[in-house]
């Protein structure tokens, strides 16, 4: 895809965020039942997205789950390196997108995501100023953080179902702690 000139683009996947304030950076996202959540201060023009597979609570990852999969973890590093970069909690706002049913046998997971989005947000006092969610199809996202710009792409077909592939992957289990103590 052609892209402006100057703009360079920084890919997410599963379990990440970023956080910029170069007004030359898109943040890219492809999402299925995923949700990206997109903040912003727009008075310090810093901003950044993250990607999550589930809801999640505290008690999920006390139970030894994978922090970076679960929205609660990284809707909290995100605020928290808007914060490290000079935003206000006071003057976030945000934008939500992803959250498809793309397997009709499977669960509603995307839409458990998008409203854990919504909720947390509010929780927070974050006003969201946009939202895509829902819907049977994937999404390209693309996301300018220091102005707010969004853009989204419908993935049908043959990019649908590569997506549906990438979450439907297993995720490696946490390496066991070790017990044994080694004297010298």
């Amino acid at each position: 895809m052609i892209t402006e000139a100057g703009t360079r683009r920084v890919h997410l996947i599963q379990g990440e965020y970023k956080v910029m304030n170069d007004p030359d950076v898109v943040l890219t996202t492809i999402l299925g039942s995923c949700v990206a959540a997109c903040l912003r201060d727009p008075v310090v023009g810093v901003g950044g997205m993250n990607h999550f597979l589930l809801p999640g609570s505290m008690e999920a990852m006390a139970a030894g789950g994978d922090a970076t999969r679960y929205g609660v973890h990284l809707m909290e590093l995100l605020i928290n390196g808007l914060l490290k970069q000079g935003a206000r909690r006071d003057r976030l706002e945000a934008k939500i997108f992803g959250g498809a049913k793309t397997i009709a046998t499977f669960s509603n997971v995307g839409e458990q995501n998008a409203r854990f989005a919504r909720q947390f947000l509010t929780d927070e006092g974050i006003k969201i100023v946009g939202e895509s969610t829902g819907g049977e199809h994937g999404r390209k996202l693309e996301y300018w953080p220091s102005t707010g710009r969004a853009r989204q792409h419908a993935l049908t077909g043959v990019e649908a179902q590569r997506t549906v592939a990438l979450e439907q992957r297993p995720i490696p289990a946490p390496k066991p702690v070790e017990n044994a103590i080694e004297f010298f």
